[in-house]
């Protein structure tokens, strides 16, 4: 069985409860409204909202006649405020058995979609920032929309800081599972009650209920039992 020596973690859904779809469409809204833009059809807040490519961001501004960075600097802060504010409020917190963290020997790191600065938060807020050696989010930039998983960038990234060998990626999502696959990692797919009915398309090499259950993988591998 493979032994590892580095186990990275998305953050949304895995350390912390996700943000909920309501709140980045406000936050999404009030971007437009800033933007003047008051009247955006509800399927392209939805597009934005639900993982929004370059090219349908392009395309909804050019429909609403936006400038595609400013649209996008007020739409990343706003999104941002509003998560800070779900955690401040007690609205969105952080897992309970994000503790198992602590005791694996392996190597650990955070690599996640949302918001660099969104990941600092977390860290610090909930105090995790001694769990973990390297973390990853995107920039706030139009550009970063290119580099989320399943894109591999920030992976990699957090890959080389590590130095690994041999690592796994914890993840809640069918991209966290093809770019775990296509980084040459091996994946664990955590089925909380978000993502608990969702059909996957690829097959992750464990699947778990909670992080609880990630001990046991680990050190089966090391132990090779």
């Amino acid at each position: 069985m493979t032994t590892y020596d580095t186990v990275l973690f998305d953050s949304d859904g895995i350390l912390v409860e996700p943000p909920a779809s309501e709140t980045q469409a406000g936050a999404t809204r009030d971007a437009l409204r800033s933007v003047g833009a008051a009247n955006v059809e509800a399927h392209h807040v939805d597009a934005i909202v639900e993982g929004v490519t370059l090219e349908d961001l392009y395309e909804i501004c050019s429909t609403h006649d936006l400038e595609p960075e400013r649209f996008w600097e007020a739409r990343e802060r706003l999104d941002e405020e509003s998560q800070f504010e779900t955690f401040r409020d007690g609205a969105r917190t952080r897992y309970e058995d994000v503790t198992v963290i602590s005791d694996l020997r392996q190597r650990c790191g955070v690599v996640s979609n949302n918001h660099h600065s969104t990941i600092e938060f977390v860290l610090e807020y909930f105090d995790l920032h001694s769990l973990f050696e390297t973390y990853y989010g995107r920039e706030k930039t139009i550009e970063s929309l290119e580099l989320k998983k399943p894109n591999t960038y920030y992976l990699e990234k957090a890959l080389d800081d590590l130095e690994a060998d041999s690592a796994l990626y914890v993840g809640d999502s069918e991209s966290d599972v093809i770019a775990a696959h296509r980084a040459g990692m091996d994946s664990v797919f955590v089925r909380r009650n978000h993502c608990r009915s969702v059909d996957l398309s690829v097959t992750p090499t464990y699947e778990v209920s909670d992080l609880l259950e990630l001990a046991d993988i680990v050190d089966h591998s090391e132990t090779g039992r």
